[in-house]
């Protein structure tokens, strides 16, 4: 078997990471709103963490409730920009970071599973419940974790 070069292998992790997250978000989401109703609440682990099943019309956490297409359409430029940004550096022979491949197939992977969510129902299904945080899922945290890896890799960058 040919070896893969370092733009072929960023291109299938980004692909494997990005479908990973929207496959397991799939699944969470189906799982819990077969299991749980609409509110219905199922602790895992008493007042820390709980399984609770809602409709967020929002964005992330809740913010901005019932703000119909932009919702839809917000995520689309988003995953549309995430792609161009591989593209631009593959193109220009730039080679980009597996942190910063790592944060983009997260963040892509979570807009894609939100977005599926705002398309087909009309909200995102959250289940994730902490009890002092608004209530979230699997796309939610692959967002935040990506963001969090370009802000430190930024923060490192800027800090030389």
């Amino acid at each position: 078997m040919k070896d893969l070069t370092r733009s072929q292998f960023n291109i299938l992790f980004t692909l494997i990471t990005t479908f990973s997250v929207v496959i397991i978000d799939r699944v969470t989401k189906l799982f819990f709103s077969e299991l749980l109703g609409y509110r219905e609440s199922l602790p895992v682990i008493r007042n820390i963490l709980h399984m609770t099943l809602v409709h967020n019309t929002g964005i992330a956490f809740g913010f901005f409730k019932d703000q119909g297409i932009v919702f839809i359409v917000i995520p689309i430029i988003a995953i549309f920009l995430l792609i161009f940004n591989i593209y631009y550096y593959r193109q220009n022979n730039e080679a980009l970071s597996r942190v910063y491949i790592l944060a983009f197939s997260l963040i892509l992977g979570g807009a894609i599973g939100n977005l599926i969510d705002r398309i087909v129902y009309g909200y995102v299904i959250d289940f994730i419940d902490l009890r002092v945080w608004p209530v979230f899922n699997v796309a939610d945290s692959a967002i935040t974790i990506g963001a969090i890896l370009i802000a430190v890799k930024c923060f490192r960058l800027s800090a030389k």
